[in-house]
């Protein structure tokens, strides 16, 4: 048990270094992009300063700028306001607060989820007016793609009823667990992420990524660390997945079996619809990471994989399902 501690505590320390060198690494990308675009002014007036941070507004936030052509930021805005109206300099502090939460979520939040990330720090506007200010500073959340789901079902052990039936709504963690596995694009190979998620507040309690399709290797793995995470107590707890071999065989019946409260449910064969949640987590991560990167290992996928699905999903991300609320804040509602 103390190795494994060790483990987590020198996993999370890592994952915590990566975390700052990526950030410097965009700080430090901004910069260069800036200092290009701005050489021919380091060395001009204030005034030409101000007109460069106002013609680049749609490229740059005005904090950077700023920082590097040495002025300050209150001094831009009395120089911009001066030909501003009011609503335009509401606008234009607007804008800012929302470039700071698209780039800040990866560009992944439309205007539902940005109008709710500003109320939260204070600032009241409409999803119309959020996304004219979007389009005329060109900012753009990522787009969906088509995808292709495969279940290996044509196999010969006993599969359960669909007992959870499309009951999306419970009101009680651990009550209902859904489970799914998905094909992860890589440069050298296929790889499989396998998904466990609480109904409750849609928290991804257990997941693996592996190179290998065997029940070890996915459901097994993730369902370690989900009774980990979430540990089953006596009341009644569905488990909930598709009829691939990988929920289906002996080895994942046994260890499941272990928990007598657990209570096995599947899919009907060949119906997405009835692992409706697992299916739509696996296109909101698709969209918002996967597509967006091209992974040349498998411990590079897994290190994304885990900073979004820990420090982002579980913790910041504002969820539909949740009233556009962080699965923190549903959790104290």
């Amino acid at each position: 048990m103390q190795k494994q501690n060790i483990k987590i505590v020198r996993k999370a320390k890592i994952q915590s270094e990566l975390k700052s060198l990526k950030k410097e690494l965009a700080k430090v990308k901004l910069e260069k992009n800036i200092l290009e675009k701005c050489a021919g002014c380091l060395q001009t007036r204030t005034q030409v300063k101000f007109e460069f941070i106002d013609q680049h507004l749609s490229c740059f936030p005005v904090k950077d700028m700023c920082r590097i052509l040495n002025v300050s930021t209150s001094g831009y805005y009395k120089w911009r306001s001066k030909t501003l109206s009011k609503r335009e300099q509401h606008n234009l502090v607007l804008l800012e607060e929302i470039k700071k939460i698209h780039y800040r979520n990866k560009k992944r939040y439309g205007s539902p989820r940005i109008a709710k990330e500003l109320e939260a720090s204070g600032f009241h506007a409409s999803e119309k007016l959020i996304r004219k200010l979007m389009k005329s500073a060109s900012l753009q959340s990522v787009f969906k793609r088509k995808f292709k789901t495969t279940t290996d079902s044509s196999h010969k052990y006993p599969v359960a009823e669909n007992i959870l039936d499309r009951g999306f709504s419970v009101n009680n963690k651990n009550e209902v667990w859904v489970s799914d596995i998905t094909y992860i694009k890589s440069s050298f190979r296929w790889l499989y992420l396998t998904v466990i998620i609480d109904l409750f507040d849609r928290t991804v309690i257990g997941w693996a990524l592996s190179t290998s399709l065997s029940a070890k290797h996915t459901s097994l793995k993730a369902l370690d660390m989900a009774i980990t995470n979430s540990p089953v107590n006596n009341s009644p707890l569905i488990f909930h997945s598709d009829k691939g071999i990988q929920y289906a065989c002996k080895e994942f019946i046994n260890e499941l079996s272990k928990y007598k409260t657990v209570i096995r449910s599947m899919s009907r064969k060949g119906n997405c619809w009835d692992n409706a949640v697992s299916e739509s987590f696996f296109k909101t991560l698709k969209v918002e990471l996967v597509f967006q990167n091209n992974y040349q290992t498998k411990q590079q996928a897994e290190s994304s994989i885990s900073e979004y699905i820990e420090t982002f999903y579980n913790i910041s991300r504002r969820h539909s399902q949740l009233n556009n609320m962080t699965i923190l804040e549903y959790r104290k509602t």
